[in-house]
């Protein structure tokens, strides 16, 4: 059956829309996020969530690796349109306070200090090498 007039420019549209909609990229960050960054990503919020021992602070308040893991979420379900990889996550959504840009700091009962940041770039280094994450 050819088809001619009107009904061939629809059928050409309709082709063409469903073609653009299949090639375009995905409007939601975390649809386009790669498994394996989410799966480090999550790793990550893990070990933070994980610690022990250990407060994190932002905003010079000490927080429990619960509710540190909990703010990470957060953040980053507001940044993930910008969150590609585990990268990304560390530094828009792990780093530091969007309200006065100080650093996070991860407080370690023996009173040493490292910024979350340094933490979480090394647990990245030790999971991309396929090592056991050693103890801070």
């Amino acid at each position: 059956m050819k088809l001619t007039g009107r009904r061939a420019v629809s059928g050409v549209v309709v082709v063409v829309t469903v073609l653009v909609a299949l090639a375009a990229p995905r409007a939601r960050g975390d649809d386009a996020l790669p498994a394996k960054e989410r799966e480090k990503i999550e790793g990550l919020v893990k070990a933070v969530e994980d610690l022990k021992d250990a407060k994190f602070v932002r905003n010079g308040a000490e927080y429990d690796g619960k509710a540190a893991a909990d703010h990470m979420r957060r953040k980053w379900k507001k940044v993930e349109k910008d969150v590609h990889t585990a990268r990304d996550f560390i530094r828009l959504a792990a780093t530091s306070s969007i309200e006065n840009g100080k650093p996070y700091l991860i407080r370690f009962k023996d009173g040493r200090e490292v910024e979350s940041a340094k933490f979480l770039a090394g647990k990245l280094d030790e999971m991309e090498k396929g090592a056991a994450p050693a103890n801070p």
